[in-house]
């Protein structure tokens, strides 16, 4: 029974809520592209700036969908995504893609974050397994060699997290004003193992292969925190942590992210090593569910820093990391975690008026609505992966019960 809702909870999402939403609102007809802001209220930011992160995971979403459903008008979604992509953010004088457009298509923001190049290799590389266009595969490895010739530490391993738009060291590495200006993190490193992850499954590159197993073990031997099993948010060059925030989505998200790219190395002792510590870093995650069904946005090591917000990409990375431990495991108090945070979603984080998930809820679920709807980091990309991947999981559980 349990499995069922989780698979009806997965198919609504998706054909009520979340792509009728993008498919009708987010295309800018004017300018070209994608709007850079979508409110609450519906209203558009028509001078908003285009992020390339809402871009590339639009182009993933759409590909995904159109490669599982044969969706006409998803592929229509995902073939102007691919072409916005590379007649406005591809750098054609240094290669690589800007982090930022104006609403009318010139480049602001010109840097080269390197979180961001890995969501243009994830959408390229799912892109290229729905149209099976070799030009498009060839642009998602030349942006591979890219990034592992501008940005990977060949002395300490990993990535620095951005460049100049030459490619040369840069002053600020931020992500977003939020972020510690550190030169490496975890989350630029957690997305590049799923860009990695996704490129190696279309193209099974040797080369691919061992920098996808050696960030395996960067995560092993340094992001995940020996003692707590918290993944460490911040690091300097030398991976010395530099920060002790916890951030229980990214923690949920990694341990199957995680898991996922040791399942397409097909390397067993690397897979049987990497699940034990998925579930750790579950056990981990798990300090920040709540009796109300759902997952914590935030605290630190300390105690002195606690967010009672319940943001919608954890709630939707928790679904789905707790569903894959149940899928390890076969232990039931993860099943159960996963149905009770889908009903939290489908009762108080999924919009059935105005379509799409609400930003942030209380614990009480009352939407928090100074928010938006759509924008540089609102994108239908946790949602709709997290429902492809219940989809995913439930078929393989349901035929291996």
């Amino acid at each position: 029974m349990k499995l069922k809702y989780l698979e009806g909870f997965a198919k609504d999402q998706l054909h009520g809520i979340i792509l009728p939403f993008w498919r009708k609102y987010s295309v800018d007809n004017k300018y070209g592209g994608f709007y850079g802001q979508i409110n609450d209220d519906l209203s558009v930011e028509n001078r908003a700036e285009k992020g390339l992160v809402l871009n590339a995971r639009i182009l993933w979403t759409f590909s995904a969908v159109c490669g599982k459903f044969k969706n006409p008008s998803d592929k229509a979604m995902a073939d102007r995504a691919y072409h916005y992509l590379q007649n406005y953010y591809y750098d054609k004088e240094n290669g690589g893609y800007f982090w930022s457009l104006t609403f009318d298509g010139k480049p602001i923001e010109v840097k080269k974050q390197i979180y961001a190049q890995a969501f243009v290799i994830y959408g390229l590389s799912e892109y290229y397994r729905v149209t099976r266009d070799q030009k498009v595969l060839d642009q998602a490895i030349q942006l591979f060699n890219l990034v592992e010739e501008k940005s990977f530490d060949t002395s300490g391993k990993g990535y620095i997290e951005a460049c100049t738009r030459e490619w040369e060291e840069i002053e600020n590495l931020r992500l977003s004003p939020k972020d510690m200006n550190e030169k490496k993190s975890q989350n630029t490193h957690l997305h590049v193992l799923e860009a990695y992850t996704n490129l190696y499954s279309v193209w099974p590159d040797p080369f691919l292969k061992r920098q996808l197993e050696g960030l395996i073990r960067v995560f092993a031997d340094h992001i995940i925190h020996a003692d707590d099993h918290h993944l460490i948010l911040f690091f300097d060059e030398d991976w010395n942590p530099k920060s002790s925030l916890i951030s229980y989505g990214h923690d949920i998200e990694g341990s199957w992210l995680l898991h996922e790219a040791a399942l397409v190395t097909e390397n067993d002792k690397l897979i049987k090593s990497v699940e034990k510590i998925s579930l750790k870093i579950v056990k981990a995650a798990t300090e920040g569910y709540i009796e109300e069904g759902a997952m914590l946005y935030e605290n630190d090591r300390e105690g002195r820093h606690h967010d009672d917000e319940l943001e919608w990409w954890a709630q939707a990375e928790a679904v789905v990391g707790y569903l894959n431990a149940y899928l390890i495991t076969q232990e039931n108090d993860y099943l159960e975690k996963a149905c009770s945070i889908a009903y939290f979603i489908d009762k108080y984080i999924a919009d059935r008026e105005k379509g799409e998930w609400f930003f942030r809820v209380n614990r009480n679920g009352n939407p928090i609505l100074k928010h938006e709807k759509a924008g540089f980091w609102k994108c239908p990309y946790h949602n709709t992966r997290a429902c492809l991947e219940i989809l995913y999981r439930t078929e393989l559980l349901n035929n291996n019960p």
